[in-house]
């Protein structure tokens, strides 16, 4: 079916939700006018719906595949590429100096949410070009940048990271691949890395690799570990294609969903490579690329419940099956109760997702343009649960819209379990979401919950001023936000990390509950309490939000029953 972008969803988020005009008041965002961004979103959704949307199926039924040591892509990703790098979408938040818009980081989630939902295999390309542009904005020499930052950003060149291996997953320090100093200023790195999505293809240009990897006087672990850039092929002084690097695709995975997305094995041979950010110092360059990879990644989550919840509604307008509450004898499902509370539940949670990652977008943004503090610290602390909540929402709704479809959803041709089967990734990787959440409790609350209590502290003074206009919803959401305040202070109590970890994830989805249940608050209110943004605020309040009793009581039970039963017990 036809995606049809959801443009007027984030222009509603922008101004009413979370406060774009704040970051348009910049210095450094003030070209970020009302205007220019509707222009931009309205542009972009049109790119994703009449390029990107009819290669979604290619994608699925025709994959990427390895063919004499070259990758070939699948049927129009070519094209749909070009699309994408012609229309500046690859470099819409890089830096002006080397061709980029400079506009926010919430208009590029706006962009991944709107490719994701429309052809993810495809999507997932910039996406991670647009990572390796902020890595080495932050992080690469002046050469290193004017040599890769303008090509990268014109969608000439691409740009992948490489960081698992066989033997080291989430473990990174575990890593293996080596570089040794070449007495040029180049490295001969070496090693095998997996997972490597995008890791080569058949569009032209070159592919540019950042390899983690281990100098010869580096330490063990992660602290020990350095990072390069090795691209395919070697660039000659001018920026031309020289000699191809020592360095290939050994496989390709056979993956359960994004077939269109060349998933490779890649293995380095000596091949040339140069320092990016201080020796030993690898991890904290990657992790910039990284963390905007996890945002990225939540909007894909997002993108995705979008498509499948679009591709569930037409099925449900159009299937006639038996006697309906409403209508006639001829209605269509849609009209069955229970198909409506999963029609409404794929709506309400796309759209507290939604919120979720702009909210988490804008906060990078202010930090990034006023270097406050706060702001930064709010970015830090909403990034694990803007990736979890968006990838959650999005296995979550996709699996939602196969039950939709019934049987049909288990048919193949009509396209519902492709969105199931394509998200099931994004809750692994960039940081598994179990990850995120150890990352929540532990890391983004070493300052003592204060990040979490100022964000609390500002959503209750919101929810004060609400109860008295929507009281019933106001009294909810104001309640769960006690709760949520209960259930951060017993984890800041908690002395014994493990504690913490044994509910992290439940906490992680009661804050995203709770969130959720605000911004829809918010959203009823700029509607005055009227029309179709009150109804789904009221569904989510009243049928939703209350599942984050149950969660932020599993937050607060502590380690030791998971640790109760023997493992002679488990494999009983």
């Amino acid at each position: 079916m036809p995606y049809r972008a959801p443009v007027a969803d984030y222009k509603f988020i922008f101004e009413h939700i979370v406060g774009l005009n704040q970051v348009a008041a910049t210095e450094k965002f003030a070209e970020a006018s009302a205007d220019v961004t509707d222009a931009i979103l309205t542009e972009a959704g049109r790119m994703c719906e009449e390029v990107l949307a009819p290669l979604n199926r290619n994608g699925d039924l025709y994959p990427a595949k390895v063919e004499n040591g070259v990758v070939r892509t699948s049927k129009g990703f070519d094209g749909g590429f070009r699309a994408i790098a012609e229309g500046g979408w690859v470099g819409i938040s890089a830096d002006p100096e080397y061709g980029g818009m400079g506009l926010p980081i919430a208009m590029t989630t706006a962009l991944n949410d709107m490719m994701s939902a429309s052809c993810m295999a495809l999507g997932l390309n910039p996406l991670l070009t647009q990572g390796q542009i902020e890595a080495l904005e932050h992080h690469a020499s002046d050469e290193i940048k004017a040599m890769y930052l303008p090509k990268l950003i014109s969608g000439e060149w691409t740009g992948t990271m490489n960081l698992t291996e066989p033997q080291a997953g989430s473990d990174v320090g575990a890593l293996r691949s080596k570089a040794e100093p070449k007495g040029d200023g180049t490295y001969a790195v070496s090693g095998q890395k997996i997972f490597i999505s995008w890791g080569d293809h058949d569009f032209g240009g070159n592919v540019c690799h950042l390899v983690l990897a281990r100098l010869p006087d580096g330490a063990e672990g992660t602290r020990g570990i350095s990072l390069f850039m090795v691209p395919k092929y070697i660039p000659n002084a001018d920026g031309s294609l020289g000699e191809a690097n020592s360095l290939r695709v050994v496989s390709l995975e056979h993956k359960m969903g994004i077939h269109g997305s060349p998933t490779a094995v890649m293995e380095f041979d000596g091949a040339t490579g140069w320092l990016v950010g201080a020796e030993h110092k690898g991890m904290a360059a990657m992790f910039t690329m990284m963390n905007n990879a996890r945002l990225a990644v939540g909007a894909q989550g997002i993108g995705i419940s979008e498509g499948a919840y679009q591709h569930a509604l037409a099925y449900a307008l159009d299937r006639k099956q038996g006697p309906t509450p409403v209508g006639d004898k001829s209605g269509t499902i849609v009209d069955h109760a229970d198909v409506r509370r999963m029609l409404l539940t794929m709506k309400a949670d796309t759209f507290a997702a939604r919120s979720i990652g702009l909210a988490c977008a804008v906060a990078i943004d202010m930090g990034n343009a006023t270097g406050d503090a706060e702001w930064k610290a709010r970015a830090a602390f909403l990034t694990p649960i803007a990736k979890s909540f968006g990838t959650d929402t999005g296995i979550r709704v996709s699996e939602m819209g196969v039950q939709v479809h019934g049987g049909m959803g288990f048919i193949e041709e009509t396209g519902a379990a492709q969105y199931s089967r394509d998200v099931r990734v994004t809750s692994i990787y960039e940081g598994t979401n179990g990850i995120q959440a150890m990352d929540l409790v532990a890391r983004k609350m070493m300052d003592g919950g204060e990040a979490a209590y100022r964000f609390l502290d500002e959503i209750e003074a919101d929810v004060e001023n609400a109860r008295a206009l929507c009281p019933e919803l106001g009294d909810a959401v104001w309640e769960a936000c006690e709760t949520l305040r209960e259930t951060t202070e017993w984890l800041v109590a908690q002395d014994d990390l493990n504690n913490r970890f044994a509910g992290a994830v439940p906490y992680q989805a009661g804050f995203a509950r709770v969130l959720g249940g605000y911004y829809h608050l918010k959203a009823a209110l700029a509607a005055n309490g009227k029309g179709a943004r009150a109804k789904l605020a009221r569904f989510y309040i009243t049928r939703l939000l209350p599942e984050h009793a149950s969660l932020l009581e599993q937050a607060m039970q502590g380690a030791s029953g998971l640790y109760s039963m023997s493992l002679e017990e488990l494999s009983a």
